[in-house]
Formats: structure tokens, sequence, C-alpha cells
């Protein structure tokens, strides 16, 4: 028994006198800014978990719309950007804010509303023709009121129709493009919508229906943009690269292109990379 106690004893010590276990190294978290359509659609569940299995990296995301993402960028609170409207993004990079921007993907905005269709603009492809008849008619338009890809389309067709919306028919609500959706859906409204998340939303029993449609005003291309790393010591510009570098690679470009077809018959948004442009047909 005593040597029993003695073993136990030694065996103890030995155990003692060991050096702690070195603790696992962090992954590390890649901070990625992008509009709400990204996260609404269900894209960025599809796409980001390959890219944080393959490169060891965690991607922490902030769905906003591309104006707020923008502006993330531009004080260097973001890695990368995934934002959809080009003219301010190029205004971005003219401004030395982003030091890389690649084509990733497109797809085009709708216009949708109930069925009834107050404003009787069904069928029509022409944008600020259906928002000329909805202002007339006085017809309730929920806006995203956010500074968003989305908004910054939808001022453009305001535009285009020569009306500065104003009244109790036009309601900015200053939301993402879901939440909005849902807001039109309950006050039977009309509102733009990128057809990735209405469709998206279909799927959820929403009783809006696109009734404009093909119009060419309505494309709507992404972009990914890389935040100049001199904004922030903090920002992670070899990761950022490597994102970008994944994102518009054939095999993630061809993960976009499946992307809804199962459900939809058809993609919800359309690879449009230079490597995918490119490869051979």
């Amino acid at each position: 028994m005593k040597l029993l106690s003695i073993i136990l004893v030694l065996a103890f010590l030995l155990v003692g006198c060991q050096p702690p276990a070195s603790p696992q190294t962090a992954a590390p978290h890649l901070l990625l800014a992008t509009t709400t359509s990204t996260r609404d659609s269900g894209l960025l569940d599809v796409l980001l978990p390959d890219f944080e299995k393959t490169a060891g990296v965690f991607v922490d995301v902030v769905a906003v719309g591309t104006g707020q993402a923008l502006k993330l960028g531009e004080d260097g609170n973001a890695d990368v950007l995934l934002v959809h409207a080009r003219a301010k993004e190029d205004a971005f990079m003219a401004a030395g804010h982003g030091v890389r921007r690649e084509d990733v993907m497109y797809n085009d905005f709708v216009l949708v509303g109930p069925p009834n269709d107050p404003a009787t603009i069904a069928g029509g492809n022409d944008a600020a023709a259906a928002f000329a008849k909805i202002a007339q008619a006085s017809a309730p338009f929920v806006s995203r009121g956010d500074d968003s890809g989305t908004h910054t389309k939808e001022k453009q067709i305001w535009a285009k129709a020569g009306i500065e919306p104003a009244g109790d028919w036009y309601i900015s609500a200053g939301q993402g493009m879901g939440a909005v959706l849902t807001m039109a859906d309950e006050q039977k409204a009309y509102t733009l919508s990128d057809r990735a998340t209405f469709l998206a939303r279909t799927l959820e029993g929403t009783q809006l229906k696109i009734l404009v449609e093909g119009d060419p005003l309505l494309f709507n291309p992404y972009g990914v943009i890389a935040v100049n790393p001199a904004k922030n010591d903090k920002i992670q510009n070899d990761l950022a690269n490597r994102f970008i570098d994944w994102l518009i690679s054939a095999p993630s470009q061809e993960m976009i292109q499946q992307f809804g077809t199962a459900e939809f018959g058809q993609p919800l948004f359309v690879p449009d990379s230079a490597i995918w442009r490119s490869r051979p047909h």
C-alpha cells in the first residue's frame, strides 16, 4: 500500500510539473460590410461557410444599406465591402477609400405590389411610367429610405419620372429589404425590391406580386471592394484580398449561379466576375 501511495504521489508531481497546454490559436476574423439583399436572400448562408472552411477565417457580417456599408469602409470600420450601387462604388474608389474593386454578380430590381394593383401597372416594363401612375393614384408605396443601393435606384426612377414623392401614400421606412417587403405586404403597398430577396420572401407566403420588370434601368450589379488599409491599422488587407480572390473564383461563381435554381428554377444572381466571363464556354 505504501509503494502504491508513493507511485501515485510521484505521478501527481510529474503531471503537475508539465507545462500547460498551449492554447489553440484563434482563427482570424474578417469584417464584411454588405447590403441587406445578400443576407435576406440567403446567399451569404450558402457562400460564407465554404470560405470560412477553406480559408480558416471567421466572417463577421454587418448587413446594412449600401450607403451605410460604404460609410463603414470610408471610416475604416470594415475590411471588405459587398455592395450594389455602381456610381457610389466608383466614387468610393476615386476618393481613395478602396484599393481594389471587382465585379461579382448581377440581378435586377422588380416593382412589386398587391394583387389588386390599384395603380394598374401590372405587365409594364417602364419603371418610371409605373412610378408616375402610383403617384397619380396616391397608392401606398414603401421606400427603403436608407441610402441603400435599392433606395438609390428608386430615387433614380422617381427622377426619371419627374416626380418628388411626398404625401401620406409615400412611406419612408429606413429599413432593410426584408423588413420593407414585410411592411409592403401588410399595408398592401408597392415597393421596389431586388429580385433575389423578393423571391426568397415568396417562400414565406408574401402576397405581393411582381408587376413591372424588364426595364434596363432596373439592372442591378454587385461589386466587392477591399478597404484602403491606410484608414485603420486594424484593417486586414491580406484577408480582404483572399476573400475577393475566393469570391470571384470560378468555383464560387458556380455556387452563385446555382443559388436558387432548385427552389425557383432560375438563379437569383448571375455570376459576373472577370474570371467567370473569361472562362471557356
